[in-house]
Formats: structure tokens, C-alpha cells, sequence
């Protein structure tokens, strides 16, 4: 038995895949994702998504979004989301000093925003690290 996995953004298809296992960020923890999974809609955080396929892993860094699992399908639906091939390493770790600067002198109100750089920044790394 097989999920079908289907990932969009608002600009394109990632993924339209199977896939035997899927794991991807929930606001309190990853969820795993297996054939004959109880129906549900979750809110998603940035992090990073994987799933196998006969064997075959792949990962994607996604940006908040959401994830509805029903009848074996498996919706996701995120700001963004960048393959491994996609990412700039380089750019990332940029992104990330960055952010860990901005953290030392965050305010309340700009706090959640410059986590969210961190976080994204964090997962797009841990994408190229498993190309």
C-alpha cells in the first residue's frame, strides 16, 4: 500500500508523487505519515518534509503551511518549498548568521519574524546537507 504525496505552492507542483512514508513539520513536533492514516488537517511550521519511495529518500525545506491527510492522500500546502538542488548553501548560512545577529537585540514585535528567517534558513541547510 502507497501514500500518493502531492506538495504545492502558490507558483508550481514540488512534488506528485508516491511515496511509502511521509514526515513533515507539525506545529508541535513532526508527524509520520504511513498508509491507512486516521483523516486530519494540520497546520504546518517551517521545517524540513521527507518521504521514501521504494527506498528512496527525498526532503524538502517547506515554509509554513498546512497538510490535510485523507484516503490515503497526502496534501500539502506551503509558502514555499525548495529540493535540495534548489538551495544556495552559501546564501543560507548568510541567512542564518543573519538572523542569530538579529535574535541578540530582537523585540517583542520582530521576534516571530526573525525566527522564522532562522528556522527557514536552518531546514534549507539540513535539505543540501542530505543531497
Amino acid at each position: 500500500m502507497k501514500l500518493k504525496l502531492k506538495v504545492v505552492t502558490p507558483t508550481r507542483t514540488v512534488v506528485d508523487s508516491e511515496a511509502d512514508e511521509v514526515e513533515m513539520p507539525g506545529e508541535l513536533g513532526y508527524l509520520g505519515i504511513l498508509p491507512g492514516h486516521t483523516p486530519l488537517i494540520t497546520v504546518l511550521k517551517t521545517g524540513v518534509l521527507s518521504f521514501t519511495n521504494g527506498g528512496a529518500a527525498r526532503a524538502l525545506a517547506i515554509t509554513a503551511g498546512f497538510a490535510e491527510v485523507s484516503n490515503d492522500v497526502v496534501t500539502v500546502l506551503a509558502d514555499s518549498a525548495d529540493e535540495p538542488s534548489e538551495v544556495d548553501v552559501a546564501a543560507a548560512e548568510r541567512e542564518r548568521a543573519q538572523a542569530e545577529e538579529e535574535l541578540k537585540t530582537a523585540s517583542r514585535e520582530t521576534l516571530d519574524q526573525i525566527r522564522s528567517k532562522l528556522e527557514l534558513a536552518e531546514a534549507r541547510l539540513a535539505v543540501a546537507k542530505r543531497n
